[in-house]
């Protein structure tokens, strides 16, 4: 579920947009961390641990593991869905640490500020990701897209048991099923017949990669970020699924509930939800994201409708718990 384009203007105008696709309320809060805060990957006694290097703000869902954000760094980091995950299998005597997935975004948001930087490191399999089920039953099969102000952008899947990591600034975009080597096949087909002749209407997920490859790129690339965040937000509504829609069998289709678009180079990050009828936005320029500030929260969940620049509103909050991953 969701869809996830990055949009490349000139004099460093970028933009990665994404929907968030799911078949229930997620219940997402926003979060503010600061850099210094000691965490583990919450997967049993072998899980990571680490300290935050950056400051980061995060879209979470049920309170319970990062699932979109952006770090003082301009790194952006977005999970979707990916039904063909197989995560790797470790050996009692595997090396490597242990993360939850819920916590795997929120690692990167953490330690990396670059594309190229996360891509050196993760190549390393420092830590094999523990799967588990989201709070509302889902099994938690899952690939992340990262991106910076660059536009550099790397994909990470995990099939049949391996890292696969795609990496550069031509992927752009990214959706669900099939896998991203099937969807790239797909989509040069379609730039064959030429987007201004016939796209595809669906809402699945090929469909969308396919209708988000080609606006991305058709849309007025400029350096105006007014003019570069509408177009963005233009082209992520026009990959949503409509809301109450989902299809019974294919957990990939599910309703838009909510949208992030974040600026990398003005470190904005801006939400709307499909509920409510304002879009807001947080500049983190604005949090106090020093080592030994407080974690901060947005409630979203209690029906308060926020605009424009939000970052005064996060409340001092205990940290949520990473779901913790079921070891075998």
């Amino acid at each position: 579920m969701c869809t996830r384009v990055v949009y490349l203007g000139p004099e460093d105008t970028i933009i990665t947009a994404r929907t968030m696709d799911w078949k229930s309320d997620m219940g997402t809060n926003l979060w503010a961390f600061p850099r210094g805060i000691k965490l583990d990957g919450a997967a049993g006694p072998k899980s990571i641990q680490w300290t935050s290097k950056y400051g980061s703000v995060v879209a979470a869902g049920f309170d319970a593991g990062s699932t979109d954000g952006i770090n003082e760094k301009g790194l952006v980091a977005n999970m979707l869905y990916l039904v063909e995950t197989e995560y790797p299998t470790p050996t009692s005597n595997d090396p490597r640490k242990s993360l939850s997935l819920s916590a795997w975004a929120q690692y990167v948001l953490d330690n990396y500020a670059t594309v190229a930087e996360a891509v050196e490191d993760l190549r390393k399999e420092p830590f094999y990701i523990v799967p588990g089920k989201t709070p509302d039953g889902q099994e938690g099969t899952i690939h992340l897209s990262i991106s910076d102000p660059t536009g550099d952008s790397a994909i990470f899947e995990y099939l049949g048991g391996k890292l696969v990591i795609h990496h550069g600034r031509e992927f752009q975009v990214m959706t669900n099923s099939p896998v991203y080597d099937q969807q790239i096949a797909l989509n040069k087909y379609w730039e064959q017949i030429g987007g201004t002749t016939m796209l595809p209407g669906t809402n699945r997920a090929a469909d969308r990669f396919v209708r988000a490859s080609f606006y991305i790129k058709a849309i007025p690339q400029t350096s105006n970020i007014h003019e570069a965040i509408a177009g963005a937000f233009s082209v992520i509504r026009n990959a949503s699924v409509p809301l109450g829609i989902s299809t019974p069998g294919q957990p990939n289709i599910s309703s838009t509930i909510w949208r992030v678009v974040a600026d990398h180079k003005n470190k904005r990050y801006f939400f709307e939800s499909t509920r409510t009828p304002n879009v807001f936005w947080v500049n983190l320029s604005d949090l106090d994201l020093s080592p030994g500030a407080p974690t901060k929260k947005l409630t979203l969940t209690d029906g308060t409708f926020f605009a424009g620049n939000t970052a005064a509103q996060f409340e001092p909050t205990e940290p949520f718990k990473f779901l913790p991953a079921t070891i075998e």
